[in-house]
Order: C-alpha cells, then structure tokens, then sequence
C-alpha cells in the first residue's frame, strides 16, 4: 500500500488539497506528514508562547491515522455502511450520564474493555472505550497494534486490514514526519503524546445485532518536551461506530468520521513542555461506561 499514486485520496481518508473542506467526506480525512497542507484547518496561536509549527498542524489528524487507513481498505465501498438493518431505530436524543442500575464491564482484552451487554448503553461503552484505544499510542507500536485491532474490529474486518495498517504504521517516512524512531518511540527526553478524550455519546440507531453511536472526542497529540517541533495541540472530532454483535460482544464494523463541534479556545497560556510531559505521566486515561 502506497500512498498518493495508488489512490489513497481525500476520498478515502488520505491526502487533501489544503483548500478543501476537511470536514466534509465520506470517511476520514487525515493527511499523513510527509506532504504538505493543514488537515483540520489552521491552528489556534498558543496563549503565552509561539506558533505551533505548520508540521505539527500537519500532523495532528494522525492520531485518527487507523480510522484513515481503514477507509482507504473499504475505497470501493462508497462510503461507510449505515451499520443498521431493519427494525425500529432509537431516535437520537441526549442521554446523559446518570445511574442506570447497570453494572459496568469487569472483563478486559489486555488494557481495553470487554463483554459490553447487548444493550443501549453497551453498545455505547463499547464505542467510547474503542475511540480511546485507537486514538492511543498503542497503535504505534507493532505488538501492541495488533492486539487493540484484533479486540477492536470483528474478526472479518480485522483480518482484512491488518496488513495495510502496519503498512502505515512502520512507515518509516512516516514515523520521520511525526518525530519518532523505526520503532514507534520517541527521541530520549521527549513524550509521545496520542491520547483520545470522549466527551460524550449519543446512541443513532440499534436494531437488533447492530447499533450506531456517535463519540463526541478531543485528541491530544504531539511530543511533548523541551525543543519539541511538534508540540502537543488539540484537536476536536465526531467518530461515528456502526458495531456489530459477535460472539457476545460489540465489534467495530464500520466508521464515519468529521472534524467538531470545537470550542473557542479561553485564553490561556500553553503549559510548558515540562509540564505536559508531568501531565501525561502522571494522568493516566479512563474506561467509560453508562
């Protein structure tokens, strides 16, 4: 798999024009670094500090980088599946959370959630928890990679992908743009940061054995530490999940993916790299559940 001349175009996740829409599309729009263009428009000027450098504004979609790639294996689907089936769908509507009655999982597939029941609110846990594991930087390590997309992706899926994926992923042009090693790791005295934060989910549709959530998410990415040229910024998205029920469990069968709803930004001043790299050691993520 090859990028740029093999078709892996803004239409399938991959390189757009830098006057395009980044928002709009059937599946993700993320660019990989080594050409140039924002892929999620400008960024905000850092309050107190300067500029985020043009390459860091480039590379901030790579967190999503697997959601992208995905969509460039699905190029001939024309576009994502609607996830549903017959039968009558739940409206949208916002459910906030609150107790339910309903005991949260117990069981795990090494560091990600599992066994979610067959359940509104399951199926929603299921979508929040996978958006963390494939926003993190797990996905940059081989072994670890494999593991999250084996308990992610219905097996089907997951076996189709994985090769492209780790296409992507040991690209070493591509590891170069984002400022880590062949391996995945960051250069010594830096922290890679890839961390996704849901801030909420809202149930489209469940039907049966399939179910459609939207996870409402801030990213956090870049190096963090001193002379960093890719700083750590953050970036807004809605991921939208169509999952499938296999073998007793919500799987990963699909996705869509845009840009907001982003906040302004309040005016304050950027941490130090210091602090943030403080910050991602000592802050460890969530699981979620409803």
């Amino acid at each position: 798999m090859s990028l740029g001349d093999d078709g892996f175009g803004p239409e399938y996740g991959g390189y757009a024009d830098p006057d395009e829409d980044p928002g709009r599309g059937r599946q993700t729009r993320t660019r990989l670094p080594e050409r140039t263009g924002e892929p999620y428009g400008p960024g905000r000027r850092p309050r107190g500090g300067s500029r985020p450098s043009r390459s860091m504004v480039t590379v901030l979609g790579v967190v999503v980088l697997l959601i992208a790639a995905i969509a460039f294996t699905n190029r001939g689907d024309g576009g994502g599946s609607s996830g549903g089936g017959s039968g009558t769908a739940d409206s949208p509507r916002t459910q906030p959370t609150s107790p339910t009655g309903e005991k949260p999982v117990t069981t795990a597939n090494g560091s990600i959630p599992a066994d979610f029941p067959k359940s509104a609110q399951g199926a929603q846990s299921a979508a929040a928890n996978y958006a963390v594991a494939l926003g993190g930087d797990g996905m940059f390590r081989t072994d670890t990679r494999h593991q999250i997309v084996d308990t992610v992706y219905a097996p089907d899926a997951a076996a189709a992908r994985q090769d492209d994926l780790d296409d992507v992923y040991t690209r070493e042009s591509f590891l170069k743009g984002i400022g880590l090693s062949t391996d995945g790791t960051a250069p010594e005295g830096m922290t890679f940061v890839s961390r996704a934060n849901p801030v909420g989910t809202k149930l489209e549709k469940l039907s049966g054995s399939t179910a459609t959530v939207a996870v409402w998410q801030s990213v956090l990415f870049g190096l963090a530490g001193e002379g960093s040229k890719n700083p750590v910024t953050e970036g807004w998205y809605t991921t939208t999940f169509h999952l499938q029920w296999v073998d007793g469990d919500w799987k990963v069968a699909d996705f869509k993916q845009k840009d907001g709803p982003t906040p302004v930004g309040r005016d304050q001043a950027a941490s130090s790299a210091e602090d943030m790299a403080g910050a991602v050691k000592g802050f460890g993520g969530f699981t979620y559940a409803r």
